[in-house]
């Protein structure tokens, strides 16, 4: 079970989530504009926002961002919107996962599922190794920072976490479906979710999918990250 609050101006939409979440055993609150939903999260702790972004006093995406200076509960936007752009947008601005309208309650319950695993599991785990060295790139876990040739990286928390599993595994190729598994704690979805972040990490590490430095990608295989040759040249492309 798990306290839940529904953002959602729809009526409609809005009745049939809290009557799905309810008869699963969710504790619900639900609000309809984006300044009610930051006075719930000052007062009240939730396990995780299911946020709509056609709200009737603020967009959404900067509810979210709003959202992210006072809570890291996890979030998980609803929208119409299926741009890629814009989902990028949302990844970066803190959203935890999204679902595009309309979904079924089973796509909601799976990701629901999903991003409260990773809650908990983040939660329960031990403190992790004090740093990771990989050519240019050090990571601190305990602090939850990264940098490359001694400059400081601007990461999402998503950004951060594969990075550092990546990282932890040096010369590893490591399958998609285990990316999904121990870094998004899904059992599966597609790899548009992985692709996207992947591109963002790239951007910030300073190289491209065509000339790498750290991240390489094995096509139908899957992704590992290795220092750069003794020159410091971007690997072949692949």
């Amino acid at each position: 079970m798990a306290s839940v609050l529904v953002v959602e101006d729809d009526q409609f939409v809005r009745s049939a989530l809290i009557r799905h979440l309810t008869e699963a055993a969710h504790t619900v609150r639900s609000v309809g504009t984006a300044l009610e939903a930051l006075r719930e999260v000052a007062h009240f702790r939730f396990d995780v926002v299911i946020l709509d972004l056609g709200l009737p006093d603020l967009d959404g995406s900067e509810a979210l961002k709003m959202l992210r200076g006072i809570t890291d509960v996890p979030v998980i936007v609803a929208t119409a919107r299926d741009d890629e752009t814009e989902i990028v947008r949302l990844l970066n601005d803190g959203a935890d996962d999204y679902l595009t309208k309309p979904f079924s309650v089973e796509h909601l319950s799976a990701r629901m599922a999903a991003v409260l695993r990773r809650a908990r599991s983040s939660a329960a785990e031990p403190a992790p190794a004090p740093q990771i060295r990989v050519g240019g790139l050090a990571i601190d876990p305990l602090r939850r920072q990264a940098e490359l040739d001694g400059v400081r990286l601007d990461l999402t928390r998503r950004e951060f976490d594969l990075l550092a599993f990546l990282a932890g595994r040096p010369g590893v190729v490591v399958a998609r479906k285990e990316l999904l598994a121990e870094v998004w704690q899904q059992s599966y979805g597609d790899d548009q979710t992985i692709d996207v972040h992947l591109s963002w990490l790239r951007r910030k590490l300073g190289e491209t999918a065509a000339r790498p430095r750290y991240l390489h990608t094995l096509r139908g295989v899957g992704v590992k990250l290795e220092p750069p040759g003794p020159a410091g040249t971007p690997g072949r492309p692949r």
